[in-house]
């Protein structure tokens, strides 16, 4: 059965452009128009549950749109989302940014073409992701994770800066004086706030803050490694003796990348992960981790979209506490 994106990908256009020739809309050109129909007819194309779409305008499905399917911490704010959709009525239709503005972009216009009932969605960019075209169709959109600039919608988010300074904290505590922060890049809110933490702890510590120590990579497990690498390249007094890593994924690299040079951990080199998962209790040592409550920010936003509609006022932000677990690679109190 052909989809509103197979019309699109025939005719040329956006999915966006095919569901305004679609509703009748007069912004669209005529030549374009005419190629939309002509690709319609071509595949047979029937628009997605069109009696209940006139009804109610938009459908019981939800876009959920995430920066990267990979990442395990997305994999159960999605099942969250998902558990919490069936109880409100909705079914969920998954979509992977892969931290691209332009692939989200590709799927923003499918949800518009489509007329979902409402999207949750981690932005690829905190300022670069363009949620308007929802906006103005008048879909429910709740952020998760990463805090969109310039887009007056419901978010829910944890705690970041207060994760990292405990993490930062936890790692002073325990005798490390020369703490790295591997830190995610610049256009994400998630990124910076980590880092703000790691700052306040150095602070109220006393420590004098070296940008030598700071690596910005992709949040994905060859920056890790990469940085690790970096940050050993040179002389050995000038290496760090613990690592703050701001992500899973880099936490996995970063751990490879001290095993590949033989680096004891925590004995060389302590180690606090942000984002707990299954594979971290599975480690020798185990890995001491930020745990956020992923499963619970999925639920939570499921239920800011499922009443939207019915909510007053200004946009709603849920702002979740993360919990330091104490495992075995941040080493013993100095």
């Amino acid at each position: 059965m052909a989809t509103i994106t197979d019309v699109a990908r025939l005719a040329r256009v956006s999915p966006a452009t095919v569901s305004r020739v679609l509703n009748g809309t007069t912004d669209v050109s005529p030549e374009r128009a005419e190629r939309v129909r002509q690709a319609v007819a071509e595949l047979q194309y029937q628009p997605f549950s069109p009696a209940r779409a006139l009804r109610r305008q938009l459908t019981d499905v939800w876009a959920v749109i995430v920066a990267d399917i990979e990442n395990p911490f997305f994999t159960s704010v999605v099942r969250g989302i998902e558990d919490g959709a069936r109880e409100f009525g909705y079914r969920v239709l998954l979509c992977n940014s892969d931290e691209d503005v332009g692939k989200e972009a590709g799927y923003i216009d499918v949800a518009v073409g489509e007329r979902v009932g409402g999207v949750v969605i981690s932005v690829a960019s905190t300022r670069q992701s363009d949620l308007a075209p929802l906006l103005r169709l008048g879909v429910p959109v709740v952020a998760v994770d990463r805090r969109p600039v310039g887009h007056l919608v419901d978010s829910v988010l944890v705690d970041n800066r207060l994760g990292a300074r405990q993490a930062t904290a936890h790692l002073i505590e325990n005798g490390a004086r020369r703490v790295a922060c591997i830190t995610g890049p610049k256009r994400l809110s998630t990124a910076n706030e980590r880092l703000a933490g790691y700052k306040d702890a150095l602070a109220a510590a006393g420590r004098r803050f070296d940008e030598s120590l700071v690596l910005r990579e992709d949040f994905r497990q060859a920056g890790g490694y990469d940085a690790v690498r970096a940050l050993t390249s040179g002389r050995p007094r000038a290496h760090p003796d613990a690592l703050f890593v701001a992500n899973n994924q880099m936490t996995v690299g970063a751990l490879q990348a001290l095993q590949q040079q033989d680096l004891d951990v925590p004995g060389d080199v302590k180690v606090v992960g942000f984002d707990d998962a299954p594979w971290a209790t599975l480690t020798r040592p185990q890995l001491t981790v930020v745990a956020q409550p992923t499963y619970d920010i999925g639920r939570t936003a499921a239920e800011l979209l499922a009443t939207a509609r019915a909510a007053k006022g200004g946009p709603r932000e849920v702002v979740l506490v993360p919990k330091l677990v104490v495992r075995e690679s941040s080493g013993r109190p100095g």
